[in-house]
């Protein structure tokens, strides 16, 4: 049951961010292209965004537990450390060149267009790559 949840959640997820327009890259270019054409417009999808989350994280911490009963986890670091700055500036960087994060492309995978393709593959290889860098460094 639990993977159904997740499966409806993640469909509905990526139902959105196709109706939002997150997953057009010209328009994601368009929004932080801030000191040229600027479109604000995904400015309303990430307040409404904010809207449903933050009262959605209130409830969870104060439940400590998801919706059916699995333990909840969220993080717990404080501090801003070297590993996170670096991640930040790489996926900042590969969504304003790109015009996609990992979940519009996820989500972009269902439309005819190929580019997302390439996207997620490039994504699939950095994640392989930090999980090889991890286990090198476990050994």
């Amino acid at each position: 049951m639990p993977n159904l949840f997740a499966l409806l959640a993640g469909l509905l997820f990526g139902v959105g961010l196709i109706l939002s327009g997150m997953t057009d890259p010209a328009k994601v270019t368009a929004f932080l292209d801030v000191a040229g054409a600027w479109d604000p417009s995904l400015a309303f999808v990430m307040g409404g965004a904010l809207l449903v989350a933050l009262p959605a994280f209130y409830v969870a911490r104060r439940r400590g537990t998801t919706l059916d009963g699995a333990p909840l986890q969220l993080p717990t670091a404080r501090h801003l450390d070297r590993p996170l700055i670096a991640g930040s500036v790489m996926f900042g960087a590969g969504w304003g060149l790109a015009g996609y994060c990992p979940g519009p492309a996820l989500a972009s995978l269902s439309m005819p267009d190929g580019a997302p393709w390439l996207f997620v593959a490039a994504m699939l290889m950095g994640m392989a790559l930090y999980e090889a860098r991890q286990w090198w460094r476990g050994r």
